[in-house]
């Protein structure tokens, strides 16, 4: 799975838009809209912050383990 659906799938199963998203890990809206569109990816450390924000929503542990495997 890429790294750009496995970020749509869980924010779609949390129910948030890009924009809640962009505010909850502070990067602005371009730059998840750019990840999803496969465009840019995470630094290293944008990726801890999304996996934290996700593991604190209670995002699936699936779509969570996809996201660590992503390059």
């Amino acid at each position: 799975m890429e790294l750009s659906e496995a970020l749509k799938m869980i924010r779609s199963e949390l129910g948030i838009t890009q924009e809640e998203l962009a505010k909850e890990v502070h990067v602005s809206f371009s730059t998840v809209n750019r990840w999803e569109n496969n465009k840019s990816i995470p630094n290293p450390i944008g990726r801890v912050v999304l996996l934290d924000f996700f593991q604190k929503r209670k995002a699936s542990s699936y779509l969570i383990e996809e996201l660590k495997k992503c390059k």
